[in-house]
């Protein structure tokens, strides 16, 4: 008998397992519900690195050291108070009054250990309580973060680069100090014209310091050129220096010479000045964008001593009002380019030198405009020139977690400035949670967060800072030198 089957079954078929689920984008729309249950959730996430690095460089230690405040504050502490108001201009926010938007803020709240922020006016009357030393203080406590921060950093820069330069407030109230001066915007208006000395290799603060609208006297710029050597770290052995044409004095020569320091600063034009370059063996210039070039040995009137002087001269173009003010001045036949160095490197090399200064200026106006730099609180100098600290501490506390945030094998020709207000979109607006459970606290971050594994490095080198005895061990593998 025959059977009607098939000769081979097929195989049983192997289990499946679930299929995962496809993504499928929210849907919001005008009908979308909303509440305000939400617990414990902030915009600024990224202000954990920047309480991790204060902590881990004694910043409370120090300021408590530093500063010699006699007022007895009850709301909050002095260390409270002054981290309050650095971290609120770190956020974006320039006025006391806009601290309102962040009083209840739950990491700004959790990092200075209170429930909310206290008013306007009572951050208003600490500020106004801080006698004329606090901002030699505030500075002499940068000196020393900096200090600790390079060393955990592992940032050995043995030559720098000081870019020194002024800035104009204009004021639109009854400031004290304010004066009728140098204003190209704002003709006529009263201003401020602050010194400032930044770090180009670094992009740092390094001093400066609030001052009336007056042009600054020769005495004026050497002693702050006098700080800003004494504020260098110790690692550093050479000094490079720029200058605009606001600073061409014997004193600021002089001071730069004194600190074995060689400089560019560009010469103010004079008869005598001018009378020395129609005389001068001019050249085709080559390697510059002008048509010819000269240097020379001459001594100003006033001057202690001959000094060279290199210069460009371009064919006569129509004259602008900003001409006298920045690089060039005119004559009835040329526009000039002057400096008075002490450098021996080709008058080509000198020039090139000098205009890499122009990141200068950017910093300026980082300061000005992402720092709030120009946002005076008061009618009052001393209070406004201990306001003006506080910003540069907290455009410095940028420009310190880039130096942990860098590559190992980064140099300073190629480490790049990120800005306060890019690293604010990139860093610091960070969407969080902070929970509690057991007895301890942590914060969680979206896992969409696209900078998660720059930020997790940044976390680890910060965290790793622990100073062996008074010394700071580096975190960062390769040195910036």
């Amino acid at each position: 008998m025959v059977t009607k089957r098939k000769q081979h079954s097929s195989p049983r078929p192997v289990k499946q397992g679930c299929r995962a689920r496809a993504p499928r984008p929210n849907k919001i729309r005008a009908s979308t519900p909303y509440n305000f249950r939400g617990k414990n959730l902030t915009p600024y996430g990224g202000l954990l690195p920047v309480a991790t690095l204060l902590e881990k460089l004694g910043f409370q230690a120090l300021l408590e050291e530093t500063l010699s405040v006699k007022r007895i504050t009850r709301v909050m502490s002095l260390y409270q108070f002054v981290l309050a108001l650095v971290l609120g201009l770190y956020v974006g926010f320039a006025r006391l009054n806009q601290l309102r938007f962040i009083a209840r803020d739950p990491i700004l709240t959790g990092i200075l250990q209170v429930t909310r922020l206290p008013p306007q006016s009572t951050l208003w009357r600490f500020l106004a309580s801080l006698h004329l030393n606090v901002a030699r203080q505030i500075l002499s406590m940068q000196r020393q973060l900096r200090e600790r921060a390079w060393a955990a950093a592992n940032v050995r820069l043995t030559t720098v680069t000081l870019d020194t330069d002024t800035t104009v407030h204009t004021l639109y109230g009854q400031q004290m100090g304010g004066r009728k001066s140098y204003n190209p915007k704002n003709k006529g208006k009263r201003s401020y014209q602050p010194i400032l000395t930044f770090l180009a290799e670094t992009r740092e603060y390094l001093m400066g310091g609030l001052r009336n609208g007056d042009r600054p006297t020769g005495k004026q710029i050497a002693a702050h050129l006098e700080s800003a050597f004494r504020a260098l770290p110790a690692s550093v052995k050479r000094i490079l220096a720029r200058a605009d044409s606001g600073f061409y004095c014997w004193e600021a020569v002089a001071a730069y010479e004194q600190a074995h320091c060689q400089f560019v600063i560009v010469a103010r034009k004079t008869r005598r000045l001018v009378e020395q370059l129609q005389q001068a063996a001019w050249k085709p210039s080559p390697h510059s964008d002008a048509a010819a070039e000269c240097e020379f040995l001459y001594q100003p009137q006033g001057w202690g001593r001959i000094c060279r002087f290199v210069a460009l001269r371009y064919e006569k173009e129509p004259e602008t009002d900003e001409v006298e003010q920045y690089q060039l001045f005119a004559t009835s036949a040329y526009t000039y380019r002057v400096f008075v160095t002490n450098l021996t490197e080709p008058i080509a090399a000198v020039v090139w030198f000098y205009n890499q200064r122009a990141g200068a200026e950017n910093l300026i106006k980082e300061a000005n405009n992402d720092a709030g730099l120009a946002a005076h609180p008061s009618r009052r100098f001393d209070m406004n020139r201990n306001h003006f600290q506080l910003v540069m501490l907290a455009y410095n506390l940028n420009c310190w977690l880039l130096l942990f945030q860098r590559e190992a094998d980064a140099t300073p020709e190629k480490l790049r400035h990120t800005t306060l207000a890019t690293a604010r979109l990139r860093f610091l607006f960070v969407a969080a949670k902070i929970w509690r459970h057991a007895g301890r606290t942590g914060i969680s971050y979206s896992d969409q967060y696209q900078e998660k594994g720059l930020f997790e490095r940044l976390m680890r080198r910060l965290r790793a800072i622990a100073p062996p005895g008074s010394s700071f061990a580096p975190v960062v593998e390769g040195a910036l030198s």
